[in-house]
């Protein structure tokens, strides 16, 4: 249990100290979001299950995604010719814009969420599972510095799939492996707790 600790901290740090990403401007962010409001919102809060809520996300997690859509590194056929036609700069913005956006929550399913919070605060030892929040915070806020993404007030449809996606390989994008390692050792009942959880918290 401990290594994955220590593996979130040295993620964190190597992270923060390579850090390279210019800073994004939200007005010139906001007049290249017209197109993902169709999908994610027109204040970055979707309202369809399947897609992500993108206000208050972070900045630099946003951008980094939508790098990934466009080299292929996430497999996405919506996202990726959107991404194709962003710059770098164009990315940053998007994610300067949709950050500054406040996330206004939703509510959680009462017959999970709190089985989903004693796995989200406390994980599960005996299965080398760490607790959520190591990474992504008491109150889901996530770390902007390290680029561990928000995930209070997420669609629990769209958490339930990525957490199913790192499981099977099918996404592979978190540092070092992390959420893929975890992934694999959550059951179909977990994932659907901690959707159900995430998504209820304020």
């Amino acid at each position: 249990m401990k290594r994955f600790w220590i593996l979130a901290a040295m993620i964190s740090g190597s992270i923060v100290s390579s850090a390279a990403l210019s800073a994004g401007n939200v007005e010139t962010g906001a007049t290249k979001a017209v197109v993902c409001q169709a999908c994610h919102g027109a204040n970055g809060n979707s309202t369809n299950p399947q897609w992500p809520s993108l206000a208050g996300i972070g900045a630099d997690y946003i951008a980094e995604q939508l790098q990934n859509f466009k080299s292929g590194k996430r497999n996405n056929p919506v996202m990726m010719p959107n991404a194709m036609t962003l710059s770098a700069d164009d990315m940053a913005n998007l994610g300067a814009y949709f950050d500054s956006l406040v996330n206004t929550g939703l509510e959680a399913d009462p017959s999970y969420w709190q089985a989903g919070e004693k796995l989200y605060r406390g994980g599960d030892k005996a299965r080398e599972i760490p607790a959520c929040m190591a990474c992504h915070g008491p109150s889901g806020r996530g770390n902007e510095p390290a680029k561990f993404p928000a995930l209070r007030g997420q669609q629990s449809v769209y958490v339930a799939k990525q957490l199913n996606d790192y499981a099977s390989g099918a996404r592979t994008t978190s540092p070092n492996g992390i959420m893929e390692t975890i992934a694999k050792r959550l059951s179909a009942e977990d994932i659907r707790n901690l959707a159900s959880y995430v998504q209820g918290i304020r």
